[in-house]
């Protein structure tokens, strides 16, 4: 595919309706100053400097799917506090919020990264602490969560599932989504992104995991194999009966799997000195789905994607790739 295509598929993106379904998180960063180590324990004291709240998980890839031109709908649980309406408020306005579930009583689920710099140095983060990630939902707003999921889904042109983990997100419910497409005659990309349970979601159209989540599923070591890799990769595809599977590589870029086809391998876009891998897979599963909305090809929409990680990894903390820099970056490297 030459550069003129993929600038031409940017275009196709604008308007079209994904609804992304799943884990909100909130993701905190927490900057401060390198000042001494402490007399306490062989741990650095840090002086305060700032800190932020943005949106992470399903509400990052909505943030991703509007800044590309996208309008997203968010289903999720959100709680009622501070965290919760942080999160909120970091949303796209490109992003449609009215099917956010706030659930009085439950913790919105917030991942705290503390990353630490010298004055003249860039900050690296030290530790991350996570809290509320496995809220207990219960049996009735787990049945209003999926009531207004499948009410949702009815007009997209395609649907997201972003699962981190919580519990909220089941085969079960992927299923019930499936069947409700299929009964209402709409036929839409329906494409999965989970950290944990990446075989237990079966006959979907794509999914997206990294290697690290292949090896993980699998059992396996792949590394810079490249025979073990397209093993893995042809399992993966036949053991969940996905269209197609693409496996991002960070430095080693992506490698594409589909049905009847040769395994495309796609090298990495831009440099490999990565800034911050946060929330890059999430740029990349948002990518993927748009394009698939607007009719592109797998290859197309892997592509496309290859552009948009390569990007948001040069960026600090939970970012979005806009439309004008992915045309930038098409239109520089003129390869496709």
């Amino acid at each position: 595919m030459d550069s003129a295509q993929l600038l031409s598929l940017t275009g196709a993106l604008r308007g079209r309706e994904v609804v992304v379904v799943g884990d909100a998180v909130a993701d905190e960063f927490v900057y401060g100053r390198v000042a001494r180590v402490s007399r306490e324990a062989p741990v650095l004291i840090l002086e305060y400097d700032s800190s932020e709240i943005v949106a992470g998980g399903a509400g990052n890839a909505a943030n991703n799917i509007a800044a590309l031109g996208g309008r997203a709908t968010l289903v999720a649980l959100v709680g009622r506090d501070e965290s919760g309406r942080r999160l909120v408020s970091s949303l796209h306005k490109g992003v449609e919020t009215r099917r956010l579930l706030r659930v009085a009583g439950m913790p919105t689920p917030i991942k705290t990264r503390i990353l630490a710099g010298g004055v003249h140095s860039a900050k690296q983060q030290v530790v991350r602490i996570d809290r509320g990630v496995s809220p207990q939902i219960t049996p009735r707003v787990r049945a209003a969560f999926e009531r207004t999921v499948l009410k949702t889904i009815a007009r997209a042109d395609a649907v997201l599932v972003s699962d981190y983990g919580s519990g909220l997100v089941t085969p079960a419910l992927v299923q019930k989504i499936r069947r409700t497409l299929a009964q209402a005659g709409h036929p839409i990309p329906v494409l999965i992104d989970s950290r944990y349970r990446l075989l237990d979601f079966k006959g979907l159209t794509a999914c997206t995991p990294n290697q690290s989540e292949v090896e993980q599923a699998l059992g396996i070591q792949i590394n810079d194999n490249t025979r073990a890799l397209e093993r893995a990769g042809r399992e993966i595809l036949e053991r969940t009966r996905m269209q197609a599977v693409l496996i991002t590589r960070g430095s080693h870029g992506m490698a594409l799997f589909v049905r009847n086809g040769p395994v495309v391998h796609i090298p990495i876009f831009g440099t490999d000195a990565i800034v911050d891998v946060t929330g890059a897979g999430d740029t990349v599963v948002s990518a993927v789905t748009l394009a698939l909305a607007a009719g592109s090809s797998f290859e197309d929409a892997a592509r496309l994607a290859n552009y948009a990680g390569g990007l948001v990894v040069m960026k600090r903390g939970t970012a979005t790739v806009g439309t004008s820099e992915l045309r930038r970056a098409i239109s520089r490297d003129g390869r496709g």
